[in-house]
């Protein structure tokens, strides 16, 4: 499809999902009705991300010099941040019934792992006043990355749709995150040795039916499970990396520079929302799901 066509097709479903989970609630109680109706607003913002417009000024100025007759009442771009902003919590609510919707968060094999989040160079650390409370050092051994600021949490389907992606702490080892990572799934989770751990592992299974499976370390016991589970686990398992490398580069979550955790967090879910509804798109029209270069034909 071409850009007006996969623009129409995002407000389309936005607008879909958006009045099935406004219908019951009032969003607001007082103040001037805002120009752009809230599905225009994030429409902009999916298409935005998939454009790769990565700040708030070139997102609008694209919208505003190219598609002012799709968006007629887009007019000043503080007013439009701010809207945005605003509705990080229904992006986050669409990005969940998306995954319901696709039957996705039903697959019963969801691989994990995590990504680096710097918020600001390495060497800029000591000086930053705006993360500082919640920001902290960690370090990234598969990219040898020494660095500041957070971790993603990311759990996929065997498609390689995101059905969890916690915001994490960056200074703990993964594997003290994995409760974290499997919340609220049983079945079978593909991971990397980074979360190696016997103990967590075997009270992962008992109490919650989540059975981890990873790589077994040199001079370990070989892995109880079959071997071609296990060698199915590792196909699964470098899904995430095409995701992770599909959220590092196209949607560029390592460089977001914001002010405060709010404004961070509304970020990181328009991004994770924006892959979500590519992923969304490829499996209705029966393309290969990762395929998010293929969905634009000019």
């Amino acid at each position: 499809m071409d850009r007006d066509t996969f623009i129409i097709t995002v407000y389309c479903l936005v607008v879909e999902h958006y009045h099935q989970l406004t219908k019951p609630l009032r969003l607001r109680h007082g103040g001037f009705a805002p120009g752009l109706t809230d599905p225009e607003v994030i429409t902009m913002e999916i298409c935005g991300e998939y454009f790769k417009l990565q700040t708030d000024k070139d997102l609008f100025g694209y919208f505003h010099h190219h598609y002012r007759h799709f968006f007629p009442h887009l007019a000043e771009r503080s007013l439009f941040v701010r809207q945005a902003a605003n509705l990080w919590q229904l992006k986050a609510a669409i990005q969940q019934r998306l995954v319901r919707a696709s039957g996705q968060a039903e697959d019963p094999v969801q691989a994990i792992d995590t990504l680096p989040l710097p918020v600001c160079v390495y060497t800029h650390a000591p000086r930053d006043r705006c993360l500082k409370t919640v920001a902290d050092y960690g370090h990234c051994a598969a990219k040898k990355l020494d660095y500041y600021g957070f971790k993603l949490g990311l759990r996929i389907s065997r498609c390689g749709m995101i059905t969890h992606f916690p915001l994490l702490a960056a200074r703990p080892h993964d594997v003290n995150h994995l409760a974290t990572l499997v919340e609220g799934f049983a079945g079978l989770v593909p991971a990397d040795k980074g979360f190696i751990d016997a103990y967590r592992q075997q009270q992962l299974q008992h109490r919650d039916g989540v059975t981890v499976i990873t790589p077994v370390r040199a001079r370990m016991k070989p892995s109880p499970h079959a071997p071609t589970l296990v060698a199915a686990s590792r196909r699964w398992r470098k899904l995430i990396e095409t995701v992770g490398s599909h959220l590092t580069e196209r949607f560029a979550v390592a460089r977001i520079r914001v002010h405060d955790l709010w404004h961070y967090q509304h970020r990181l879910i328009r991004k994770v929302l924006s892959h979500t509804v590519c992923v969304f798109l490829n499996l209705r029209l029966h393309r290969p799901p990762l395929d998010l270069d293929g969905l634009l034909t000019v």
